[in-house]
């Protein structure tokens, strides 16, 4: 398995079209399934917005790593677990935590599976060269490869 065909430097060029995409306006319509995350720069300290993917489960939200702890967003959180979120039309703050284990990730992958299956079971045939419908013993393989980020709101006080 692994991330056989995935081009890193195209990545970063819809990233640049996504934030542009929030930029003019378009936030509630791309962000049905992209958010834009603010992290903090673990060695500069500036400000570092990222669009991911994400899933909304049970009102937190859930963000996929495929580079495991290598993503840079993922490696600022490791240093500074306070994030903004820009998700649709609205911004809030939120604290971030790391998940590593491979079960809670598959489960987050399932739930991406069931809600998106042809989007994501085409990620997991092109990216991961597993089928389009993998098994719960291949999602946790790819998951012990990868980490996830549960963001919970701010509490307000």
């Amino acid at each position: 398995m692994g991330m056989t065909k995935v081009n890193w430097h195209k990545m970063k060029n819809i990233q640049k079209i996504h934030r542009f995409l929030y930029a003019v306006g378009a936030g509630p319509i791309i962000g049905k399934l992209i958010l834009l995350l603010t992290t903090t720069g673990r060695k500069s300290g500036l400000k570092r917005v990222t669009p991911v993917q994400y899933e909304e489960i049970d009102g937190l939200i859930h963000i996929g790593s495929a580079r495991g702890l290598k993503a840079d967003w993922l490696r600022n959180i490791q240093a500074d677990p306070r994030v903004e979120v820009r998700v649709k039309g609205r911004r809030w703050q939120g604290t971030a935590e790391i998940v590593t284990d491979p079960s809670s990730y598959a489960d987050f992958l399932e739930v991406r599976l069931e809600r998106r299956p042809y989007m994501i079971g085409l990620m997991m045939e092109k990216a991961h060269g597993l089928p389009r419908q993998p098994s719960r013993a291949q999602l946790e393989s790819l998951a012990g490869e990868g980490a996830m980020v549960v963001i919970r709101p701010q509490q307000e006080g």
